[in-house]
């Protein structure tokens, strides 16, 4: 059994007390990254937590669970409740949740992003209950005058046997409130979880179906406007001068101004990347009164000149730069200069054996370049964000993957104490990494403190479109050199990106190679991007696993048994000391899903496989597909992922089958180029993306069985399915995809 000192101060265990009606609430700053022992007792960390919610329960019995993190499609609004309610024992059919409201008086990293919620949020989560379970406990054994030790407890309801009383937690929640917090807790053991493990639907689930109000979108206040903003057409342009004469009169507009997003003073975080600052702004009565007014401006740009853009680094005390260069790029100037850097010495990163030697001694050279395009995140829920400000507080509401950095970003740019700043959440209709880059919060602060209203910002599909924070466009060249034996003597990647590189070097297969050389580079651009759903891996893996299965069948080898053998040597022998995967779980997701796919019995005709580790997570794919005039058809895609404990069955699938779709969309035919610093595509006519008779007819997903705590999984499942994607389109077509997207241009209005 695992025990854990709940040793506390101020912010562990903020608030024990009655609530109205009778009953308990307890307050928790929930712990982050402390792993359970069950051989030994764990302090937690004095002063520095992690994920946080509130526990209270009602005098009739009904608990209220609340929710931290942002809830952006990934269930966690149902799953991390599911983790709390399970040490408290209490019947999930009594359990209601809400969604907390930033609060960074009492939580930490309410953040949506890294696939890290359940995994951080694990063990103080669980603790959360089980301190309250105790409580509960020892509230009965007091009024029922026995040792709490002879208590237990099922379904909200404390038992002692010998005198055969009951009670439900209701009646003693009071009481318990009165209890000090324990010194140390006791969890379940993992084999007799009943909620944890268990499939439970969508607690948002109705309310979505039925069209409650629950996003941004929704969200309206009496008197509020609307606003939309006008920016420059093209990345490495600013505005110069603008006439709102016309659009001043046009019905229901009330003003038309310009803003400074961020100012020179604003202390910008790593979420404030934004290429575009100096914005003219149109509000009025309604988004259509707004949409035909922004059309009536005459606007004049200039060219910037260089910059660095300055932030604050995730270390306190650390700073990130980046440079901004001058000039339009053009998507063709992209691919001149990729292809150029690509086939020169990049930044070493890691080096072992002595692979110069080894590619002079092999029998075999395989060598292939991949390439793909910058990405728009093109959430479906336009971006969005309604703010107040007043002279004495700023309040806002919306979607945001990143509510703290919010936070602190509008009390710098509005110049207020953050305690005068509220943040309230909704759910997001989709992210992906999007949301997390918070400046459209930060515009909609501005627009509201100088119109001194309440104001609904909304942008347009264009806007969003030609707004940045793209997903980066990658290069990666590999080598591999065989010996005649066909065995994998020697490995070289080199990989890099506009303007970031793609390049993790520990990753597979470092470690199973004896001589291996890793090399990196960048491009500065002005066009800015971020986070993208599993970033980097999101290229980075479909590249690898199509060269893999390259290698290998230049080696003759089964592709599977192939990347297999090569886990088994990092396993047994690794080399090198810094390798980020454990090869026994990576060749494990392989065995299983070969095992369930058939893969040793059936046709290999239009099948691929890839597997790859990311967010401490491992998945393996084979992906079935036909061509029918021309065009890929998915028939199946067999998925085995370990992820530790599956905390809720059903939404792990669901999350996993939509990885799943989106990355065949993406890898098949989603792509942004520029001409002249302008996007080229800025609505769904030009920008392609997958339709709902695309996506496979069949996805059968398997987890490995484990008692690991849990890892991420809003994004493993997403960067290995385009390299399945691309193997299976070799074995269906005779002919090799190196440059994503591998149907750019079919279709695009059919």
């Amino acid at each position: 059994m695992t025990i854990l000192k709940t040793s506390y101060n101020r912010r562990s265990f903020l608030k024990t007390t009655t609530v109205a009606g009778g009953g308990l609430m307890i307050g928790f700053s929930w712990l982050a990254s402390c792993q359970s022992n069950p051989e030994a007792t764990l302090t937690m960390p004095k002063e520095w937590f992690d994920i946080n919610g509130f526990l209270k329960i009602g005098e009739n019995g009904l608990v209220t669970i609340m929710s931290p993190n942002p809830e952006i499609g990934q269930n966690v609004k149902t799953s991390m409740p599911m983790i709390v309610a399970e040490e408290l024992d209490v019947d999930w059919n009594n359990v209601l949740v809400e969604q907390a409201p930033l609060n960074t008086a009492i939580f930490t990293r309410q953040l949506a992003g890294g696939s890290q919620s359940i995994r951080q949020g694990w063990e103080g989560l669980r603790m959360a209950g089980a301190a309250a379970r105790q409580m509960l406990i020892q509230a009965a054994a007091n009024a029922w005058r026995v040792s709490a030790d002879e208590i237990t407890t099922e379904a909200g309801i404390l038992i002692h046997e010998g005198s055969g009383k009951k009670a439900g937690f209701g009646e003693m929640a009071s009481a318990a409130a009165q209890i000090p917090i324990p010194e140390e807790v006791k969890l379940k053991e993992k084999n007799d979880f009943k909620i944890i493990g268990t499939s439970r639907k969508n607690v948002d689930g109705l309310k979505i179906v039925t069209g409650k109000p629950l996003y941004g979108l929704d969200y309206k206040r009496e008197g509020m406007l609307y606003a939309m903003v006008a920016h420059p057409p093209a990345f490495g342009l600013k505005l110069k001068s603008f006439d709102a004469s016309q659009a001043k009169v046009m019905p229901g507009i009330k003003d038309v101004f310009t803003i400074q997003s961020y100012t020179a003073e604003t202390n910008k975080n790593a979420f404030d990347a934004t290429a575009f600052t100096d914005l003219v702004v149109v509000a009025g009565n309604s988004t259509w009164e707004v949409m035909n007014a922004k059309k009536a401006l005459k606007l004049e740009w200039e060219p910037i000149k260089d910059y660095i853009d300055v932030f604050s680094g995730y270390a306190p005390g650390t700073f990130i730069e980046k440079n901004m260069p001058a000039g339009s790029e053009s998507t063709s100037s992209h691919k001149a200069l990729m292809a150029e850097y690509g086939i020169k010495p990049g930044k070493v990163v890691r080096k072992d054996g002595n692979p110069e030697a080894a590619f002079k001694k092999a029998v075999k050279i395989i060598e292939r370049t991949y390439t793909a395009p910058f990405l728009a995140h093109n959430t479906m829920e336009p971006m969005n964000f309604f703010a107040h400000v007043t002279a004495d507080k700023a309040e806002l509401v919306g979607p945001i993957q990143t509510p703290e950095f919010l936070e602190q970003s509008v009390a710098s740019r509005l110049g207020m104490p953050l305690d005068k700043i509220d943040i309230q959440m909704t759910r997001m209709g989709g992210g992906f990494g999007r949301r997390l880059y918070g400046h459209f919060g930060v515009e909609a602060a501005v627009i509201s403190q100088k119109l001194n209203a309440p104001v609904k910002l909304v942008y347009t599909r264009e806007n969003d479109m030609s707004y940045g924070i793209y997903r980066p466009s990658y290069h990666a060249y590999y080598r591999a050199g065989l010996d005649k034996d066909g065995k994998l003597v020697a490995f070289h990647v080199r990989a890099g990106g506009i303007p970031e590189s793609p390049l993790f070097e520990n990753r597979f297969p470092a470690g199973a190679v004896d001589n291996y050389l890793a090399e990196s580079w960048a491009i500065d651009s002005n066009i800015s991007i971020g986070a993208f759903r599993a970033p980097r891996s999101n290229f980075i893996a479909g590249a690898e696993q199509s060269f893999l299965d390259e290698v290998a069948e230049a080696a003759g080898k089964d592709p599977i048994q192939f990347r297999i053998d090569l886990m088994n040597r990092a396993k047994n022998n690794p080399v090198g000391e810094n390798n980020d995967y454990d090869a026994a779980r990576y060749a494990g997701v392989l065995e299983l899903v070969r095992e369930k796919s058939d893969w040793d019995k059936r046709d290999k005709k239009g099948r691929g496989v890839a597997a790859y580790f990311c967010h401490n997570s491992y998945v393996a794919h084979v992906l079935d597909l036909e061509m029918e005039s021309g065009k890929p058809v998915v028939k199946n895609v067999t998925c085995a992922v370990d992820c530790g404990i599956v905390v809720n069955p059903i939404a792990a699938t669901n999350l996993t089958e939509g990885g799943i779709v989106d990355g065949i969309g993406c890898a098949l035919y989603s792509g942004l180029t520029f001409k002249d610093g302008t996007p080229e595509q800025k609505n769904f006519d030009t920008y392609r993306m997958i339709r709902h008779a695309e996506a496979p007819k069949n996805i059968d997903v398997h987890f490995v069985k484990s008692d690991v705590d849990p890892t991420g999984l809003g994004e493993p499942p997403f960067p290995p399915i385009m390299g399945a994607l691309a193997n299976a389109l070799y074995k269906a077509t005779g002919k090799r995809f190196y440059d994503q997207p591998f149907f750019a241009n079919q279709d695009i209005l059919g």
